[in-house]
């Protein structure tokens, strides 16, 4: 080859990189504007979603005002909010921008509208996903990005002050089998053998255990407005019956307690594997929730339910106030909530949010989100002034929580301080006073049935037992 045509090739090489370095500026330009236009439509979406929600809440009160007595009023909020329930995304013109859809189910199999039977309520759910979309949207790059980014560059986990505050703002979905696999391990590490959870499952091949039928009455009550343990073809109904009857084997003490298959349902959407949701369910109740909590008194969980009440009275004075005056027992609404960590109340995403700080820090989280959730709502139940439409209001309140951010800023900031040392002090009190009291009732049910027992029989003389069955013709 000539000196020219290396020379030419030369020229040529230039010019090409040239273009190449020109076509790379120009596509630089082009995805960043394209970023910034996704922006801004995420933006214009969430306002959308927001505009939406106060069009539907000002439907919502309007018909709490107006009631059934206005005639033509009356019957145009009703045309208009048949209209509101009946719209969909769907309905949109063909070529709008759909930048990120209301799905029907949310990612871990959840209902995302929730299906309430009572049309003001349907109307009340409707608003509650376009929040939930608006705040997720507006998040979006503000928030969750950079947490995924700080979880991304995370190497090997380990205790630290930097992990706790990490778990405390939540757990990307994509990180969190692996971050629930290690907090469990850290728990459940004394606890675990190779073979453990095959060896449970074999023994209960070989002999059917007691709690085996009331695990198989629960399987058909376990989330009902989520698609993995409804459709007829899932695999999760088996696979939670398999990890709760292992549980029952692994621990004969409790063996199966109302709420558990909540606890292990919640283990299985995230962790999937059958063995790391046993072991997920036998850290919560073996090491991390106080002795007793699920066993057949529940004495632990009555006892955190006092403590609750001691705690809502001091830092909510006006709530429990109020809710005093109305004869208002909260104890209906809170047993369960710390029964199964939330399992029932909180939408998926806030759910997980608190269980990845749970899982981690214990039992006091718990008492931070509860007394974080009536602080949330505080407002609104004050404005209620009925005993009755606060407890209808109470059923369903904890699944308008949309804003995560602001709920866990409620519950780590604005409920300090929070100190450990208290948290045991009133649970021991209220443990010692409990079972006093229990005490005294056993004696008293003791005296009973000595006093009955001196009477003679129960039943007088002339009258037929039904023990006694049906007399000889």
């Amino acid at each position: 080859m000539g000196e020219d045509d290396m020379e030419a090739y030369r020229t040529q090489n230039r010019f090409l990189n040239s273009e190449i370095h020109q076509v790379t500026k120009i596509w630089r330009k082009v995805a960043e504007k394209e970023k910034a236009l996704l922006m801004k439509c995420a933006y214009l979406q969430a306002k959308n979603c927001q505009v939406e929600s106060k069009y539907l809440a000002g439907l919502r009160r309007l018909q709490e005002a107006v009631g059934v007595e206005a005639g033509e009023c009356s019957e145009l909020l009703r045309q208009l909010i048949q209209e509101a329930l009946q719209w969909e995304a769907s309905e949109a013109s063909a070529d709008s921008v759909v930048l990120s859809p209301i799905s029907e189910y949310d990612e871990y199999g959840f209902l995302t509208v929730p299906n309430y039977e009572v049309e003001d309520l349907r109307l009340l759910a409707k608003i509650q996903v376009l929040e939930v979309h608006s705040h997720h949207l507006l998040a979006h790059e503000a928030v969750e990005q950079p947490l995924r980014e700080r979880w991304a560059a995370l190497g090997e986990l380990a205790p630290s002050p930097e992990i706790k505050q990490l778990l405390r703002a939540g757990v990307p979905r994509e990180h969190r089998p692996r971050v629930w696999k290690w907090l469990v391990r850290l728990r459940v590490q004394h606890l675990q053998g190779p073979g453990r959870y095959q060896e449970l499952l074999s023994r209960g091949q070989a002999c059917k255990h007691p709690a085996a039928r009331q695990i198989e009455l629960d399987l058909n009550r376990t989330f009902p407005s989520n698609k993995h343990f409804t459709y007829p073809a899932s695999s999760f109904p088996d696979r939670l019956r398999r990890v709760l009857l292992a549980f029952s084997w692994q621990n004969p003490a409790i063996g199966y307690c109302q709420g558990l298959n909540r606890l292990a349902a919640i283990a299985l959407l995230v962790l999937d594997e059958e063995e790391s949701a046993f072991w997920c369910l036998v850290a919560i109740v073996e090491t991390i929730m106080p002795a007793d909590y699920y066993s057949k008194t529940l004495l632990a969980s009555q006892v955190d339910q006092r403590v609750l009440q001691d705690l809502l009275s001091e830092k909510l004075p006006k709530l429990m106030a109020h809710l005093g005056q109305r004869r208002v027992d909260l104890s209906f609404i809170t047993f369960n909530w710390l029964l199964v960590v939330f399992a029932d109340s909180l939408i998926s995403n806030i759910l997980l949010q608190v269980w990845d700080a749970f899982l981690y820090e214990g039992t006091k989280v718990v008492f931070r989100y509860a007394l974080a959730i009536f602080k949330y709502n505080e407002e609104e139940i004050l404005r209620l002034q009925d005993g009755l439409e606060i407890y209808q209001y109470l059923r369903f309140f904890t699944k308008t929580i949309c804003d995560s951010r602001k709920l866990m800023n409620i519950a780590f900031n604005d409920m300090n301080p929070f100190p450990k040392k208290q948290l045991r002090q009133l649970r021991m009190a209220h443990r010692e006073r409990l079972e006093a009291e229990l005490h005294e009732l056993e004696q008293l049910k003791a005296k009973y049935l000595e006093t009955r027992a001196a009477r003679g029989p129960a039943v007088p003389e002339g009258c037929t037992s039904e023990d006694e069955g049906e007399a000889e013709p």
